[in-house]
């Protein structure tokens, strides 16, 4: 049980970081930013074993680094298709 709160705190963090570093300058609710951690984790790690990089950084399995990058990226993405508002 403490590994499964401990994993969502993490994704929340990696979520909050990703959607700033997309410049991204409203705040995401909590559970917003524990979903775009997880997406962020699931498309960075996807990213890193298709490049051939590294894995970083993980705790109990959670790729934080390939988290927030594919966060940013993903909220990137959305910023782009979606346009910024």
């Amino acid at each position: 049980m403490f590994g499964f709160l401990f994993s969502l705190v993490v994704a929340a963090f990696a979520g909050w970081l990703g959607a700033r570093l997309a410049g991204r300058d409203e705040p995401l609710g909590c559970l917003s930013s524990i979903v775009l951690g997880f997406i962020g984790s699931l498309f960075g790690s996807w990213l890193a074993r298709t490049l051939d990089l590294p894995l970083l950084w993980t705790v109990r399995g959670f790729p934080v680094i390939w988290a927030v990058v594919g966060a940013a990226l993903f909220v990137a993405l959305l910023n782009l298709v979606g346009g910024r508002r």
